[in-house]
């Protein structure tokens, strides 16, 4: 890709893949939190995982790093999960 020679436009290059590997990791540890809190259901008991996985896609939402209907699909699809387990 060609480099820009605006400076206003380098750095907001630089802010947004910042941001990008910000928001890349966030969404990684969601799914990593997710995937923990069922594997910790299916164990026994995994009420702190999911919890936690619940308050970090809430975080996320509120960040807006993942849309609030999503954050919602998916605590409720592990809610879903855990109940099953349950």
């Amino acid at each position: 890709a060609p480099v820009a020679n605006i400076r206003s436009q380098i750095k907001r290059n630089r802010q947004t893949e910042v941001r990008r590997r910000r928001n890349r990791a966030t969404r990684s540890e969601l799914r990593t939190r997710i995937q923990n809190a069922v594997d910790a259901a299916e164990a026994g008991d995994g009420t702190n995982e999911a919890t936690a996985a619940m308050q970090k896609l809430d975080r996320a939402a509120a960040r807006r790093i993942i849309h609030r209907n999503t954050a919602a699909r998916r605590k409720s699809r592990l809610q879903k999960r855990l109940n099953q387990l349950a």
